[in-house]
């Protein structure tokens, strides 16, 4: 496995756990850290899903330890999402019904919608990471979908 490509997914997926770029960074420093220090795991065959489990106790930890607020910095990478809109009331409000309809889902729905969609993990990876098969996981995937695209609707409506 290169570690130098799983850098930026492990910093994009500490990122949206936390919502602060610093933080981010620090914990996917250490995350790196004890995956390198643990040689007895890394062995044990699943060196991507050992980074992710690192990397979201790190963020579990931190979360605990003190609530992130939504920064400038969230809105600015969640901004960065919909420059193909032209109308900043068009974004405001999309950006306000994601908001709300993510709120809906629950955390671990959250966290797959990210390593696939915003870190680009295939079906298989999922699967080693969560311990499922990627058939089933797909079709998780696709309710979740479907969930978080109604639940947008709605708040569009709203």
């Amino acid at each position: 496995m290169d570690l130098g490509a799983q850098y930026d997914k492990i910093y994009r997926y500490c990122y949206f756990r936390l919502g602060n770029e610093r933080l981010a960074e620090d914990l996917t420093q250490e995350t790196f850290l004890r995956f390198l220090e643990s040689s007895r795991c890394r062995e044990a065959g699943r060196p991507l899903a050992y980074l992710y489990v690192i990397a979201r106790n790190l963020c579990v930890d931190e979360y605990r330890r003190k609530r992130p607020l939504l920064t400038d910095d969230w809105e600015r990478m969640e901004g960065g999402c919909f420059l193909v809109q032209d109308n900043f009331e068009e974004q405001s409000i999309t950006r306000i019904a994601l908001h709300a309809a993510l709120a809906k889902l629950t955390e671990q729905e959250r966290e797959l919608l990210l390593l696939r969609f915003a870190n680009g993990l295939s079906y298989g990876q999922l699967a080693q990471i969560y311990g499922e098969s990627r058939f089933a996981l797909m079709r998780r995937l696709k309710k979740i979908a479907g969930r978080l695209e109604r639940g947008m609707s709605d708040e569009e409506e709203a």
